[in-house]
């Protein structure tokens, strides 16, 4: 019996993201930032989104200006 290994996965290799070669890492980085931009363009896209439905503008509709 004898035994083969995988030479095509190694554990010491971080894996990288789905969308691009880029390891997920903590801080500043080109992957955060990535990230927070498309964040970033939901939330403004669902504050349009408030203002077309309810007809008045997001700050009056969440009550920070009377």
């Amino acid at each position: 019996m004898s035994t083969t290994t995988n030479s095509t996965s190694d554990s010491a290799t971080p894996a990288t993201s789905a969308t691009t070669n880029d390891v997920p890492a903590f801080g500043w980085s080109a992957y955060a930032e990535r990230v927070n931009g498309r964040f970033a363009m939901v939330g403004f896209a669902a504050v349009l989104l408030v203002e077309a439905i309810s007809g008045d503008t997001f700050l009056r509709w969440a009550g920070f200006v009377g």
